[in-house]
């Protein structure tokens, strides 16, 4: 039997649609996008809040929902729920005893929260619904940005997302200012008959949705797992000694990129052990300038000439603690240049400091002493 199979990762499933016009079944892709969830619980029963299951929708869109269908419900069900109008359909990705982690790291206080509810597992006719109003995502969206443009709006519509039922829409958007949505709503509402409910994202958020790749090599982190964006400033590169390049330092998003933020605790932890040099140090044989600082390694090095790099001697930041105090009592330590000088970092192939060709099986030399032996001996 034929079958056409398309599968939606902004979604977490795989659609699978018989040619010969049987019903079409959906299916949990688990781990597909960055909202995948590892339930390493999953053989533990629930104790608090076994009714409440994590239910995900469009893109980053997840909910909690409390299931009061008295179906059995695992993970990987496809769920009708409540939605402020309407109803919706969603993937259940969550539950067991990771729920109540889960909703204690977004800070859901499942005490005084009001949850929507489970109504019924996903039947056929819910599906096919589901699926015709999906399809009119990319066309709508489309459409809407001619709108936008038409009525001279600084906005862009940068996703559009339909509920199960069909009678509403999310309309994501980006825009740099305030937009006065009062003629844009009326316009969207006669042009596609639906609730109209707009929803504005950042720069990050957008990109996540498109994906790519970064100039690592890797997938963007933010369409990889990051679903909370923390705000990041020239501070955090320069405290990391970064060049404050624009071009270096922006992402695909136009923005700093989120990997800059990583490491500034390392940083910052280090650097907190780092004496302040804002004089030279005093030395029997002259003053020592500072000249650079390796920060992780907590590695100051000093120069005699303090414009130039030529001869450089290392000091850690403990021992120039030290001589900082000594200065400050009128002692002056003997010479730097007892101290070893710098190793300069040395790069070694990937094949090693022996020959790239050591792994060759040796030729066997020829030996034409036997030609020579037989060529006499039919000779004679």
């Amino acid at each position: 039997m034929s079958e056409t199979i398309k599968q939606d990762c902004f979604r977490g499933c795989t659609i699978v649609t018989p040619m010969d016009g049987g019903d079409v079944t959906c299916r949990y892709r688990e781990g597909c996008c960055k909202l995948g969830d590892r339930n390493y619980l999953k053989d533990v029963p629930a104790i608090d809040y076994a009714d409440i299951y994590e239910v995900r929708f469009k893109n980053t869109r997840k909910g909690f929902y409390r299931n009061v269908s008295g179906q059995s419900i695992r993970i990987g069900d496809m769920v009708v729920v409540e939605a402020s109008s309407g109803h919706d359909l969603g993937i259940v990705t969550l539950e067991g005893p990771l729920v109540a982690r889960q909703m204690q790291a977004k800070k859901v206080n499942p005490e005084t929260e009001e949850f929507k509810n489970i109504l019924h597992k996903a039947r056929q006719i819910d599906v096919e619904k589901w699926l015709e109003s999906t399809s009119r995502e990319q066309e709508t969206m489309i459409e809407a940005r001619r709108i936008a443009a038409e009525l001279g709006l600084q906005m862009k519509i940068g996703d559009v997302e339909f509920q199960g039922d069909g009678t509403k829409a999310i309309f994501y958007y980006i825009a740099d200012g305030r937009v006065d949505f009062r003629q844009l709503i009326k316009v969207y509402a006669e042009e596609f008959r639906i609730k109209i409910e707009m929803k504005q994202i950042g720069a990050r958020q957008e990109a996540g949705l498109i994906g790519g790749l970064g100039i690592c090599g890797r997938e963007l982190c933010c369409a990889n797992y990051i679903t909370n964006f923390k705000s990041i400033s020239t501070a955090a590169a320069r405290c990391q000694d970064l060049s404050l390049n624009p071009l270096k330092l922006a992402g695909q998003c136009g923005k700093l990129k989120c990997c800059i933020n990583y490491e500034v605790a390392t940083y910052l932890d280090a650097q907190s052990r780092i004496p302040r040099v804002q004089e030279p140090l005093e030395f029997e044989d002259g003053p020592a300038y500072l000249r650079k600082t390796d920060i992780l390694a907590e590695t100051m090095y000093f120069s005699y000439d303090k414009s130039s790099d030529a001869v450089l001697y290392p000091l850690s930041a403990s021992d120039v603690r030290e001589i900082i105090k000594m200065n400050r009592n009128g002692i002056k330590p003997e010479s730097l240049c007892k101290e070893p000088e710098v190793a300069s970092p040395e790069f070694v192939t990937a094949a090693g400091e022996g020959s790239i060709s050591r792994f060759d099986s040796p030729k066997r030399k020829k030996h034409h002493g036997g030609k020579k032996r037989r060529k006499e001996n039919n000779g004679a």
